[in-house]
């Protein structure tokens, strides 16, 4: 005889099931433009990448704490959270003191037999994780997952063997679910290690075929030059990092000029898509160690986010000293001097004003946009002075930080006429210029006082009969 009792059990089993797998699959697949250039969802629509460096969050946050910082970051329109799987392995400890792995060893995860992630008492590491990942995609945000941080892997306490195992072992884990990205390395050149860097992202592709792979630089850098022709490298990713234009000991010598790499990465073949994943941090010291030293604001930040989309990156991401490492006044440990916690962190204007670059951007046409520096009739400028230039078929966006003249070789778009406007990148508000003939030169002066920070977009449209 049937139980009806264990009927009604099981049912709710497969419903439970079903339910969770639906968190899995909420968000679309992220997948490379058909012309290589930028990132869009499985049914083709444009995904402009506004991430925030939460990098210790697994860590630091319990699930109250976690859910707090998720939706202030959705609010926000922010859509890619940038996290370490593992920061430390001699503490790879989440908020609930629970540990990831077994004696040190990435190729030996540590498990809890039966928990369900949604359990609110189930703090295994990884069901903890797991909660996290879900949590975010019922949000509409994409987890950007380092698996270990590059100095765990500097200091020669994870081989590549060890790298391929844990690997494939975070791939099956988490490739049926949607809402993931993979970022290879984290803050390392990629010639320290280049095999456990190898052997990672091979593993990752070999039992994960469907999720995006890219490579976290060290400062100043950027994945292209190692990486490049990987199978596994979907995208290259910059970090523009800390420094002022004086202090920049590389080769390069780019200092701020963040488009620099993005230019760098532009003209490689094959074509791949390239971000700066870690421009300077609003409140973090100019240097990064040197407490004494001036602080980056949010003025800086729109400056890199606008400077480096213009030149052709497909987003950008933002990240705030406190936030980053969830600091509180607790913590014996800070890095880089915060001053506040990171909670009252969520609220810093560079947060807030993000979201208008991707609102302008998806404003517009989006596979078709292009840099395009000829758009700029006299010099573009050095340093704060230059002017960032990029267009579509039917529109052209030039950008200023310093409110300084911009000189404009019209005839570059469509149409006999284009519509004039301005847009504040500081709070995503409009003043409409005027209408005018689309050849020649011409001048446009921003609003305001010639000074950094304040900064503009001149947006002309095409206007055809």
């Amino acid at each position: 005889m049937i139980n009806p009792i264990k009927i009604l059990f099981f049912s709710g089993i497969l419903l439970l099931s079903a339910c969770h797998q639906e968190k899995h699959t909420a968000l679309p697949l992220l997948k490379v433009s058909e012309n290589h250039r930028f990132l869009v969802d499985e049914n083709g629509n444009p995904f402009f990448w506004l991430g925030d460096t939460g990098w210790l969050l697994f860590k630091k946050l319990n699930r109250e704490e976690a859910g707090r910082y998720l939706e202030d970051r959705r609010q926000k329109g922010f859509n890619v959270i940038q996290v370490m799987v593992l920061h430390d392995i001699d503490h790879p400890i989440n908020a609930y003191g629970d540990s990831a792995f077994v004696n040190r060893n990435v190729a030996s995860p540590f498990e809890t037999p039966g928990h369900d992630p949604q359990d609110e008492f189930a703090y295994d590491f990884w069901d903890h994780a797991d909660y996290i990942i879900d949590l975010a995609g019922e949000k509409g945000l994409y987890m950007a997952l380092v698996p270990v941080w590059g100095s765990n892997v500097k200091s020669g306490a994870i081989t590549a063997q060890q790298a391929s195992v844990f690997g494939a072992w975070l791939a099956k884990r988490y490739r049926d679910r949607k809402n993931i990205i993979w970022i290879n390395g984290g803050d390392i050149n990629g010639n320290d290690s280049t095999e456990v860097w190898k052997a990672l992202g091979n593993a990752i592709r070999a039992h994960d075929p469907n999720h995006l792979i890219t490579f976290h630089p060290r400062g100043r850098l950027q994945s292209s030059l190692w990486f490049h022709n990987e199978g596994w490298l979907d995208f290259n990713m910059i970090q523009s990092g800390h420094r002022r234009y004086d202090q920049d000991d590389t080769p390069l010598k780019y200092g701020e000029d963040n488009w620099r790499y993005v230019n760098d990465d532009y003209r490689l073949i094959p074509v791949k898509p390239t971000i700066d994943g870690e421009p300077s941090y609003e409140g973090i010291p100019q240097g990064l160690h040197d407490t004494l030293q001036p602080y980056w604001d949010s003025n800086d930040v729109r400056r890199y986010a606008y400077w480096s989309v213009f030149a052709g990156a497909f987003g950008i991401t933002y990240g705030h000293n406190a936030v980053m490492q969830f600091h509180s006044v607790s913590d014996t440990d800070a890095s880089y001097g915060p001053k506040m916690e990171w909670e009252p962190a969520l609220d810093e204007p560079g947060a807030k004003q993000m979201k208008h670059l991707k609102t302008l951007m998806l404003s517009r046409s989006y596979p078709d946009r292009v840099p395009d520096s000829s758009l700029v009739s006299a010099s573009q400028g050095e340093r704060y002075d230059y002017l960032a230039a990029t267009r579509g078929p039917d529109y052209a966006l030039i950008y200023t930080y310093t409110g300084r003249k911009i000189e404009v070789t019209m005839g570059k778009i469509r149409g006999e006429k284009v519509r004039a406007s301005w847009y504040n990148p500081r709070d995503g508000s409009w003043q409409e210029t005027g209408v005018f003939d689309n050849k020649g030169s011409r001048e446009f002066q921003p609003p305001g006082e010639v000074m950094n920070g304040n900064d503009w977009v001149l947006v002309l449209d095409s206007i055809t009969p």
